[in-house]
Formats: structure tokens, sequence, C-alpha cells
């Protein structure tokens, strides 16, 4: 029992000193530098590495018996008619990252000799008072978000595996412990020209204003820079010039697009835009089921020199756009530092809609 508290402890100590750097780095910029030296002081004196001495085996009681071959045959008959016994599951979760609103549970084959046919994931709350596990996914990929995940709260995931031309389950993973700390997705309610899902996370292009091309935006700047932004298109409309899907510094009314400065977007034809300006480089056009991904990265968090002032600003973002197995890269530059950014988007006609997450 001692062992066992000095072990919890421990463990409790990692746990909450990685929820503080995590904290840590997605504060503001002018929190960030106290937040993370005190981070780095508790590292510095918490022995993460410190476990106590496993006794030798002639240490530990023990209860052992002489069983006779015969029984030991007729157990493994017994137990052959149920299922089978093995040292560990065909396929074992790998990762778990946090994601706003969501978990990515990413698994691997560990049984080489295992032929795959599908996956099933499944979850549930953690805790005495948990909920009974429900179906997450089943298919072939070997990853997938879990999305409606209330931040703050811990949550078991488990993975299995169907062999190929088989019906039953392999058994079930060891179920692993993941959370998230960022607040889903969220579009804004009250837009002219849109209808939102109950969750806000899905919004649908009305015909309310045909004649305008309103811009939709994020209820809050809840996009940072390090993590993967992802619209998924489940419905289309006619395409226009000004239809647009982005990320901006700042939410203007009135206007009826993405493509203008302090904005980086792509074009329902596959046109990318960075501060109002065409890039050469184009993606393909959005279709139903589309995904188109952004990526963002610090490069200046200091201004740029005067020399390139003519550039139109003076903070450096790298962006990565994928649309269609293909990407385009830029650099953005911005008039002011940044480390949340809101997200948008604008068609001119009825009939698109559009998933965030």
């Amino acid at each position: 029992d001692y062992c066992q508290s000095l072990i919890e402890h421990g463990v409790g100590q990692a746990d909450e000193l990685l929820r503080e750097g995590e904290a840590a780095l997605r504060c503001g910029l002018g929190e960030k530098e106290e937040k993370l030296g005190s981070f780095t002081k508790k590292a510095v004196h918490i022995q993460l590495d410190s476990l106590p001495e496993v006794p030798a085996l002639v240490d530990v009681p023990c209860v052992s018996a002489q069983l006779d071959d015969s029984l030991l045959s007729l157990l493994r008959e017994r137990v052959s008619r149920h299922g089978s016994v093995s040292s560990h599951p065909p396929v074992l979760i790998e990762e778990l990252q946090e994601r706003p609103g969501g978990i990515l549970v990413r698994w691997c084959k560990v049984d080489e000799d295992f032929a795959a046919a599908d996956y099933r994931v499944q979850y549930r709350r953690s805790g005495s008072g948990g909920s009974q596990y429900e179906d997450a996914y089943i298919g072939r990929d070997c990853e997938f978000l879990v999305l409606h995940l209330d931040p703050h709260v811990d949550y078991l995931f488990r993975v299995c595996a169907r062999g190929e031309g088989r019906t039953e389950w392999s058994p079930w993973s060891v179920p692993q412990t993941g959370y998230t700390t960022l607040a889903a997705h969220e579009w804004r309610p009250g837009t002219e020209g849109f209808i939102l899902s109950s969750r806000k996370n899905i919004a649908l292009r009305n015909d309310s204003c045909q004649n305008r091309c309103p811009v939709l935006y994020s209820n809050a700047p809840t996009y940072f820079c390090g993590q993967t932004l992802t619209f998924r298109i489940t419905a289309l409309g006619l395409m226009d010039r000004r239809d647009s899907l982005g990320v901006c510094i700042n939410t203007l009314q009135g206007e009826e697009s993405l493509q203008r400065d302090q904005a980086v977007c792509i074009s329902t034809n596959g046109a990318v835009f960075v501060n109002g300006k065409e890039m050469t480089n184009q993606l393909p056009a959005i279709t139903v089921g589309s995904s188109v991904t952004f990526d963002m990265e610090v490069v200046n968090l200091f201004p740029i020199s005067n020399n390139n002032l003519s550039e139109g600003g003076n903070f450096k973002l790298r962006v990565t756009i994928g649309s269609g197995n293909r990407e385009v890269v830029s650099d953005w530059l911005v008039d002011q530092a940044v480390d949340c950014l809101y997200f948008g988007c604008s068609f001119a006609h009825s009939g698109w809609k559009v998933l965030v997450f």
C-alpha cells in the first residue's frame, strides 16, 4: 500500500505539472513568461524519476499449488470453448492528443500476424460515476477525432480490431485516459444569412440575404498557433469569387469576404489569399466532403526590420493550408503579435454547409 501511494502521488504530481505547462503555452503573451518561469521552478524540484524499490520475489507473500498435468489439459479444453488467452490485445492506443472540444485517438497494431479488417474505438467518462462505453468509430483508419467532449473532464478510450473474414471482435486494449483543456470551436450566432446547429459547430448558408455575401465569424478567437483547424464541407451551393474559408486577426462588420487585410483564406475555387492578395499557388476546388486545414506557426515574435515595413506587417506567421492532398505554405505578415485568432467563412449563395473543428 505504501509503494502504491508513493507511485500514485508521483503520477499525480507529474499530471498536474503537465497540465500547468500546457496552460502556460496557451496563455496570453503577457502572462506566458511568468507562468513558464513558475512551471520551470516546479519541474526542477519535483523528482519525477523517483520510484520505490521493487522487492525481490522471495520477499513477496504468495500462494502456490502443484497441479496435475491432466487438470491443466482439462482447463485448456474448457477455456478454448469460450475463447482464447493471449498476453496482449492485437491493437493498442498509441497516442491521445487534445483538440478543441475533442481528443484525437491514434492506435497501432502490435500483433504482426493479426490481419485487421476493421477497428473499433469506444469512450466514456472516467470515474465511478462514469457512463457506459459507447462507440465512437468503426473503420479501417488508425486514428479518429472524437468530438463533443467537455473540457477538463477525464475520458477513457479503448480500441479493438476485427480480423479478415471474422465477425467477432478482438479483446479490448488497455483503457487510456485523456482530456482536453480546449473549448470547442463555435460559430457566432445571430449572423444574417446563416443557420447554426445546436452545438454551433455547423453553419448552413440560407437564402435570407441573397443580394449580399455576409461573413460568419467564430464566437471567440479560439484558434491557437500550433493547432490544426479543419473545415469540412458537407453540402455545396453555387461558387462565387467572394466565397472564403479562413482565419483572421479581427472581426469586421460589413465585409463580404475574408479576402482582405489581416486575414488568410481559401476561396471555393481553390484560390489562396493572404492579406487580400491572391497567391500564385492554388489548391483544388472545394467539393462535397472536402476538408480544408489550417496550420500556423510563429516565425518572428519581434517586429521585422524597417526595410520590410513596405510589405504590410511587423510580425510573421507561417501558414500551411491543405486541401485535396495538396498544401500551400505562405508567410503572413500581421500588424501585431497574436497567439489566438478568429476563423470565418463567407458564401454568396445558399446551400453551403460547413463543419468546423
